[in-house]
């Protein structure tokens, strides 16, 4: 038997030539897509303006398939989280935060992520595979007619759009994960489809400095990047993609990419580590590092969980660190921190996967080593 083509991971164009694949015309790619992102539709027979053979071409050769939703749960400030099931027992989080004016959806891109950040309990799970398109675009497809469902409001363009804003920031390193991410982002953006303005798609980088020059060439959206650190030796122990693109590097791919960029701003992610990041000196350091950036800064605090080691920064001394920062002119906020009782809070996302990188092993070693050979053991040191 040949296997079914799961529809949703076409972007446009690859749509039209599936379809002229089956001897029919583009319009008929943009007909079926608009049943698919605008709609909701999975069955076939319910597209009704497709020629009655058409539809039975596609029945047989094709499905719509988004991941099976395993476990649905929302927080009492309104955030909602799915753990989604992408096969061979791996599951990731999607995360839908709701605002009075917006509503933002989190999307996965990768089952775990290989990029293996200090504070991010994502990483310390460790990476199995990337995602495909349709298991990207799939979470936007399910949490957009769910939500629709849940409030009794109809699908298609004229029923209220649920999520206006898409931010490529959960498990995984979306760069890391380039083709099928791109194929999504320009699903995300067409009118055919979701219509998102690219001001409103942020895809957040630990700082894959390549993929970003790439970016920006292929889908230029806005960009956040996780920044924490405000010299190389901090960022090289908490970002260990650092020691590969360091900052001097990554502050030129961010000018580079503002080339192209929809907003005229990099947001840089920083995550507020009690005694480890935050203080005086390092919002000193930051104002240095990105004086040629145009950018904002959201100050994230820490989310704990017990593998990192790691406190959050006491509320005082994020307001001090911030002060600094607007004091030299750069705009500043203070993420509130939402879903935290479900898990659902910036660096809390771990999923289920099935852990190819071992590096729940290597982190056993590593403490067993530092136990044996002291607390520094493994770590870069400064020898003066």
């Amino acid at each position: 038997m040949t296997a079914l083509t799961n529809l949703l991971d076409f972007d446009p164009a690859q749509l039209v030539a599936y379809c002229g694949e089956l001897g029919e015309k583009p319009f008929r790619a943009k007909q079926l897509q608009r049943w698919i992102h605008q709609f909701g539709a999975s069955n076939f027979d319910e597209m009704t303006d497709l020629a009655k053979s058409l539809r039975e071409k596609l029945a047989g050769r094709a499905h719509i398939s988004a991941p099976a939703v395993i476990s649905d749960h929302t927080s009492t400030d309104g955030t909602r989280k799915w753990l989604v099931d992408v096969g061979n027992g791996n599951a990731v989080e999607t995360v839908f935060i709701p605002e009075e004016n917006r509503g933002t959806l989190c999307i996965s891109t990768q089952a775990g992520c290989a990029v293996n950040c200090r504070f991010c309990s994502t990483g310390k799970q460790g990476f199995n595979r990337n995602l495909s398109v349709g298991e990207i675009i799939g979470q936007l497809w399910m949490a957009e007619f769910e939500l629709r469902r849940t409030k009794g409001i109809e699908p298609g363009p004229k029923g209220e759009r649920q999520i206006t804003n898409v931010v490529m920031m959960g498990m995984g390193e979306p760069l890391l994960n380039f083709e099928p991410t791109v194929t999504a982002l320009k699903l995300m953006l067409d009118d055919n489809a979701y219509g998102l303005s690219r001001r409103r798609v942020t895809l957040s980088t630990s700082g894959v400095v390549p993929m970003i020059d790439k970016l920006s060439k292929e889908c230029p959206v806005a960009m956040a990047v996780s920044l924490h650190a405000s010299n190389d030796q901090l960022r090289d122990g908490l970002v260990p993609l650092n020691k590969k693109y360091p900052l001097h590097e990554l502050m030129d791919a961010c000018r580079r990419y503002l080339e192209f960029a929809p907003r005229d701003f990099i947001t840089f992610e920083y995550c507020m580590l009690d005694g480890v990041n935050d203080t005086d000196q390092h919002a000193r350091e930051l104002v240095a590092l990105v004086k040629t950036v145009p950018c904002k800064f959201n100050l994230i605090p820490f989310n704990p969980f017990p593998e990192s080691g790691l406190k959050r920064s006491p509320n005082v001394r994020i307001k001090l660190f911030a002060q600094i920062l607007m004091d030299a002119g750069i705009v500043t906020t203070v993420r509130k921190t939402r879903g935290d009782d479900i898990d659902a809070a910036c660096g809390q996302l771990a999923g289920e996967v099935q852990d190819r990188t071992r590096v729940q092993e290597r982190m056993q070693q590593m403490s067993e080593y530092q136990k044996k050979f002291g607390p520094n053991f493994g770590k870069i040191t400064e020898i003066k």
